[in-house]
């Protein structure tokens, strides 16, 4: 017969058993903590608590925002090397932390998650309440913090991934109810004034909502919903980010992030500063942008706050500035922006300080068409409310935007100024600007020869000997150093560590051997040029990438090339642009190391027939826009000179992408935007302006012949070259691409477009066309192509005129 247990040892198995049940980690001691909490259990802040997913990436937890603030928040577990931080992707009380004692999360029994502070006040809770079955609340391994209620099977009463703070997580669906909603600051982590979300129209757009106005300012709010490339016909109002890095959302937006495939974990997240932005983990080591939505910080509103000016460059990134006559309202915030230092509605006497190539977007209280500026600037001084107004040249005649709020003031590098309304008194001590120059320019030589002059004076023959034996000395250092540059060159060559380079700092600079190894020894070519060769290749973070072997690379050419390559599309960043990953520069050795385009060149796709009309059109306006960024957004006129099919390159979906500027020229806005100091014809025969035969001026249209040029062969499927070669029956002599489609055009007297249109367009295309349309491609085509130069639109004008509704036609 058992002994009966004494009562000391069965009160303390009973106590034990109590504290165990009461413990949030049941089974696990504190060394191995749990990745879930019992009902009735709670996370404290004294005892540092956590909840850590089975695979360890994620713990959910108190964070320390501030001296004894807390906040209850899910983080990465493995700090970055480079600042041993944690990066939090999701808060409960971002705007009311906890004090960092006696604060506890607690599961209540009814089904409640609840926060509570030192003093038992509620400061956040799930508000989910359940009756029946098991509770428990579990980190994922996704990062989700879920609450189940286990009754059979589990059924999720609430989740963190339905209410994110300013991160989204690979495959966290952001749906119709989502929001993301940036942070005050990198150390201010409460609600800032930024929002990422679905509009009531369907379309996923980011929102400025801050002190004083509200305004969306994602997708661009002077473009359709069409035009931006984003559709309203669906109702699901669903996103996601994949775990490869791929972001889709159901009004037709989409990405892939630029280490697409590659397996890191990865965020997206709406920065404190308003920009949307994909991050990947590197190696344990950092954080890295592989995808954002704004490469011009300044277009983003409210970044600067009223008053302001937003400037930006990749060397000091952006920085805001009050405009002349205005103070900083909050020395410590910019979103306040600025305050007038003078009274306003309140002066007398009152004039303009001018502010050339800056645009200030929205908030006009009046526009006037075709008017003076001497009349702009009377009505403006005669309305108190006015506080400046745009002056702008649009379509052959100046237009006057007047101004009662100066709010998303940025750069634009086009030909505008805008003009600040002041008290006289002021305008005494306000610098004037030049009006026809931007101080913020590329500049056309990278590299500055320094000249030194010596005077040379008669020494006697004492200095003569310290001289002799001061150059022994110094010829002694010289071959020194040639002997140390020597193995330091021969050691960097051999090392695969990213370095950089002044003419592109902002690239990763490979060595030859490494693109060798990437390209498998240059064995798969996919493309060949004037300027070069291009291959294929697998860099070692698994991109694949366009390698091009530039060509003369021993000679002056040669590097000029090079330079060309590198200093022009290094600066630029547009849709319909290439983007470039890096360079080497090793030896005689030069290469260059492109994003790569799935569907190649757009003159492959025309000789295989791959495209069909839907595809030809979206190809003609995306090659306009890219064209149009170059030569009017940078702050210098850049000129492709070589627009073909060939440098037209093919994504996934078919969107365009400009390419190879080895033939490119760049001008300073401050000159004439003329010049007719080429070395040589640069160029391919059948897209080449009259202007390089006549040895003219060359301009931007160029640029605009060509791509007419290229828009007439995707229409008629017939190369400029071929058709140079076609004898007309009537005339007995030949004929290029452009004089056929226009003696069609001619002959049948515009009278029936119906009848030429069927005998110009391709046959061979897929798909049926829409005849109003092509009419309309056609004649902008032609327009482009005209013989004076002067009579060719520009390349803006060529965008709006193919956005244009046709039944303004």
């Amino acid at each position: 017969m058992p002994m009966p247990m004494p009562m000391p040892c069965l009160f303390f198995l009973v106590h034990l058993l109590i504290i165990l049940s009461t413990s949030p980690f049941r089974c696990s001691s504190s060394s191995l903590p749990s990745n879930s909490l019992p009902k009735g259990s709670s996370i404290s802040v004294d005892r540092n608590d956590h909840l850590i997913s089975t695979n360890l990436v994620f713990t959910a937890g108190f964070h320390q925002v501030g001296i004894n603030a807390y906040c209850f928040s899910i983080w990465f577990t493995k700090t970055t090397e480079k600042n041993k931080a944690h990066t939090v992707v999701w808060t409960a009380n971002r705007d009311a932390p906890v004090n960092g004692k006696h604060s506890k999360l607690t599961l209540n029994r009814n089904g409640n998650l609840v926060l509570k502070d030192a003093y038992s006040s509620i400061v956040w809770s799930t508000e989910t309440k359940t009756t029946n079955g098991s509770l428990i609340l579990q980190l994922d391994n996704t990062g989700n913090l879920v609450l189940y209620q286990v009754n059979g099977h589990p059924y999720v009463l609430w989740q963190s991934f339905d209410h994110p703070t300013d991160t989204l997580l690979p495959d966290q669906p952001f749906t119709r109810n989502s929001q993301l909603v940036s942070s005050r600051s990198t150390t201010n982590l409460s609600t800032g004034f930024f929002k990422l979300y679905f509009e009531n129209n369907n379309v996923l757009s980011l929102l400025y909502n801050g002190p004083e106005i509200t305004s969306v300012y994602w997708p661009e709010p002077y473009m359709t919903t069409w035009d931006a490339g984003r559709s309203t016909f669906n109702n699901s109002r669903v996103a996601t980010l994949d775990s490869n890095g791929v972001f889709n959302s159901s009004d037709d937006f989409g990405f892939f992030v630029s280490d697409y495939g590659a397996r890191r974990q990865r965020i997206m997240k709406v920065d404190f500063d308003g920009n949307v932005r994909v991050y990947s983990l590197v190696d344990q080591k950092q954080w890295e942008v592989q995808w954002q939505a704004f490469s011009r910080p300044c277009k983003i509103h409210g970044v600067c706050g009223p008053n302001s000016l937003c400037t930006y460059s990749p060397q000091t990134g952006r920085k805001c500035s009050c405009v002349d006559g205005y103070k900083m309202k909050n020395r410590n915030d910019w979103s306040f922006g600025c305050e007038p230092v003078f009274k306003s509605c309140q002066q007398k006497e009152e004039d303009y300080v001018v502010i050339p190539f800056v645009e200030y977007y929205g908030y006009d209280m009046d526009y006037l068409q075709n008017i003076t500026l001497e009349a702009c600037k009377q009505i403006c001084l005669k309305d108190c409310t006015c506080k400046g107004f745009q002056l702008k040249f649009d379509n052959s005649y100046y237009n006057c935007y007047l101004k009662n709020l100066l709010y998303n003031g940025y750069e634009s590098g086009f030909e505008n100024s805008m003009y600040i309304k002041l008290p006289k008194r002021l305008l005494s001590y306000v610098p004037q600007r030049p009006t026809n120059a931007s101080s913020y320019h590329c500049p056309a030589n990278l590299i500055m020869p320094i000249s030194r002059s010596y005077d040379v004076k008669h020494v006697n023959g004492s200095i003569k000997v310290l001289l002799l034996l001061g150059g022994v000395i110094g010829v002694v250092e010289i071959v020194l150093i040639i002997i140390f540059f020597s193995y330091t060159i021969r050691k960097d060559s051999t090392s695969t560590a990213q370095s950089y380079f002044p003419v592109a700092s902002g690239f990763k600079r490979f060595t030859f051997s490494e693109l060798k190894k990437a390209s498998n020894g240059f064995s798969k070519e996919i493309g060949r040029g004037g300027a070069g060769v291009v291959y294929i290749g697998e860099l070692s973070d698994d991109r694949t990438a366009a390698i091009k072997v530039l060509k003369q690379a021993s000679d002056h050419q040669g590097e000029n090339e090079f330079q060309a390559e590198i200093s022009t599309i290094g600066r630029l960043n547009h849709m319909n642009l290439i983007e470039t990953w890096g360079y080497c520069i090793e030896g005689k050795h030069r290469l260059v190391v492109y994003e790569y385009m799935t569907n190649g060149s757009l003159a492959e796709s025309l000789s295989m027939n791959k495209l069909d009309w839907e595809k030809k059109i979206k190809i003609a306006i995306g090659t306009a826009k890219g064209l149009a960024y170059l030569h009017e957004e940078c702050l210098e006129w850049v000129l492709h000179c070589d627009v073909k099919p060939h440098n037209i390159l093919l994504d996934t979906d078919y969107n365009p992408k400009v390419a190879d500027f080895g033939l490119s020229k760049l001008f300073d806005r401050t000159s004439t935007g003329e010049d007719s100091s080429f070395s040589r014809i640069r160029g391919t025969r059948g897209y080449m302006a009259p202007e390089w035969v006549f040895n003219l001026p060359i301009t931007s249209k160029v640029d605009v012949y060509s791509y007419g040029v290229v828009v007439l062969e995707m229409i008629t499927g017939k190369s400029p070259l071929q058709t140079q070669l076609m004898c007309v029956e009537s005339s007995g002599r030949e004929q290029t691409l452009v004089e056929w489609v226009r003696e069609m055009l001619r002959g049948d007297n515009e009278s029936d477009n119906r009848i030429w249109i069927n005998e110009v367009v391709d046959r061979m295309t897929c798909g049926e066309y829409d005849t109003i349309t092509l009419t309309k491609l056609v004649k902008i085509a032609l327009q482009c192509t005209e013989e004076d130069r002067d009579a060719r639109p520009s390349m803006s004008q060529v965008v709006n005129m193919l956005l244009h509704d046709e039944k303004d036609d």
